[in-house]
């Protein structure tokens, strides 16, 4: 316990670190490590005698549901105290996320996670994951080995430049590869001990953290120079050669430039993917699906404007333009359905401002004076519109009458996050279009009710319907290199868990409190997609697909910490007398 705590590490992980620098037996080390933290008061009587821990704990024996009832009754919706729960009792923890992950996964993750990386310095109390700074540059495989799990399936990476809305936050951005992960497990049941989360450290260009003085990463500005891509090339190198050739890599929050490049040079030679790009797009594409159902028109009859025109707003375009063209249209075509519209005005040609690489297949000729957004949505008159851009309240009013005019069943997306970055909230979209919109949002709203009597409840469109399906499927199934067309597949099975009776709710996504099932099916699709499609190289190819998936779900339960015991009947230990 003593090195666990001295350390900052879990104490599973502190074991087989122990175990791994000094070949100690574990049967030894987990009677130092099992003490109070391990179950706490949930330990047998047998286990606290056999274990040496008797009177170390008191008298009471205690269930898990005692456990978890306790948890639940003192948890106030506190980040630090919710995260030290993970650090004292891992299993707790996921048991209690999971029975009520509708009201905890705002805390672990948007929009609470984004205060807690913005204040991460301030509520510091262990380290969680690996930090590498551009310093450690020729040493990183040396950093890796320091990790004390030797299978790590998944690893999600940060350079902290792009968190959520909130911009550069350098090392504090530590928090959301921390919360990835953590729904990697709630969600999908991957196994905690093989996800590592790692934030790159290169400086930050936030004034703010570089005159705090909790900061905890390096005191520079970004280094923006060549030293910069030989480092992420000798991380992505080191990982592979640690853990192997399918180890998952999923880039988060990096900036839009750093976060395309990275995909297009790295996609085809690693196992990886970025959320931002590609689990928003697959996510938003699902909620454009579901709205069909209630507009019922295909998804090439729609005219797409996005508020915002970066990494999030590119991969949800280009998935678009895959599903239409899926639908018999060509690319041209399709590209000619979306629009876009940042900080500059609407991307078209000529304009006085320069457009990056990636936003020329959505340039298009300039329509007319558009000045404002409010005047992009009467001129190119879009039946969706979908703010990505971080900006807050740019839906207005007038935005949102003017959606409402347009079209029977306006879509409405207001998905930056956090909540104080959305483009508008649910009670505006609602209230201002009778109830007519089909509204999703990145962090959480209240149900609306409705002057009619109607109570509707809002979609979030959050990227953990996507991610940990995806994860677990392609750790399953040995994918090497994850096509967008697999993200194509994870927006359609989600579509298809959705009721009817959610849809009539204004629900666009199956409720939060169904993500576990929710995951294991999309995990189960991919799976079945992958190995039709020969993505997978993990064989033999198991014949039941849904029984392969359900059966390696990490278990909460507690493990016994009994050696086997067994009797032997029938032997006699006195000797023979004739």
């Amino acid at each position: 316990t003593s090195i666990a705590h001295a350390c900052g590490l879990g104490f599973e992980q502190t074991c087989n670190s122990i175990i791994m620098k000094f070949g100690l037996y574990k049967s030894i080390v987990n009677i130092h490590c099992v003490f109070v933290h391990a179950q706490g008061m949930a330990f047998t009587l047998k286990e606290r005698q056999i274990l040496g821990i008797h009177g170390l704990l008191p008298s009471k024996i205690e269930t898990q549901d005692t456990q978890a009832m306790r948890f639940q009754k003192n948890l106030k919706k506190m980040y630090i105290y919710l995260m030290g729960i993970q650090e004292r009792n891992e299993r707790l923890f996921y048991r209690v996320l999971m029975e009520d992950i509708e009201a905890l996964m705002p805390i672990v993750y948007t929009p609470t996670v984004g205060l807690a990386c913005t204040q991460y310095g301030h509520i510091f109390r262990r380290p969680k994951g690996l930090f590498i700074s551009i310093k450690d540059q020729g040493h990183v495989r040396s950093i890796l080995d320091n990790w004390p799990e030797t299978t790590v399936k998944a690893v999600v990476v940060t350079d902290g430049e792009r968190i959520l809305g909130l911009g550069d936050l350098g090392v504090y951005g530590m928090g959301i590869p921390v919360g990835k992960l953590c729904l990697y497990t709630a969600c999908a049941g991957i196994r905690p001990e093989s996800c590592l989360p790692v934030c790159i450290d290169v400086g930050t260009d936030n004034e703010k953290l570089l005159r705090d003085p909790f900061y905890m990463g390096l005191y520079q500005r970004r280094d923006r120079s060549q030293r910069y891509d030989d480092l992420i090339d000798e991380f992505m190198e080191a990982v592979v050669d640690k853990y192997g050739q399918d180890t998952l890599i999923q880039f988060e929050d990096f900036g839009n430039h750093n976060a395309f490049r990275f995909l297009k040079k790295y996609r085809e030679k690693f196992c990886t993917f970025n959320d931002d790009i590609q689990g928003t797009a697959s996510v938003v594409l699902a909620g454009l699906l579901a709205a069909q159902r209630v507009v019922g028109k295909p998804i090439t009859e729609h005219k797409v404007l996005f508020l915002g025109a970066g990494e999030a707003a590119l991969g949800i375009a280009n998935l678009i333009v895959m599903a239409m063209m899926e639908a018999g249209m060509s690319q041209a075509e399709a590209r000619k359905k979306i629009w876009m519209f940042d900080k500059y005005g609407l991307l078209v040609k000529g304009r006085a401002y320069e457009t990056d690489s990636n936003q020329e297949a959505f340039v298009h000729p300039d329509p007319g004076e558009v000045k404002s957004f409010f005047d992009a949505v009467n001129v190119i008159k879009p039946s969706a519109i979908i703010g990505v851009a971080g900006a807050g309240r740019l839906f207005s009013h007038d935005v949102i009458r003017a959606m409402g005019s347009l079209n029977e069943h306006p879509i409405i997306f207001a998905l930056s996050n956090p909540t104080a970055k959305a483009e508008c909230t649910a009670e505006d979209a609602y209230s201002l279009t009778q109830g007519r919109c089909l509204f999703a949002s990145g962090s959480p709203f209240a149900p609306v009710s409705l002057e009619d009597g109607r109570i509707l409840t809002p979609g979030q469109g959050n990227n953990a319907y996507i991610f940990p399906g995806v994860a677990l499927a392609v750790i399953l199934s040995g994918v090497r290199h994850i096509s967008d067309t697999v993200f194509l597949e994870a927006a359609k099975t989600l579509v298809d868990q959705l009721t009817d009776e959610e849809l009539s709710q204004g629900r666009l996504y199956p409720p939060l409190s169904n993500i576990r099932e929710v995951s294991l099916q999309m995990a189960i699709k991919v799976v079945e997609y992958v190995y039709s499609k020969g993505m997978a190289f993990r064989y033999p190819e198991p014949v039941d697909k849904e029984a392969y998936v359900r059966s390696v779900v990490w278990n909460i339960n507690y493990d016994s910490f009994l050696p086997e015991i067994y009797d032997w009947p029938g032997v006699s230990h006195s000797p023979v007398v004739d």
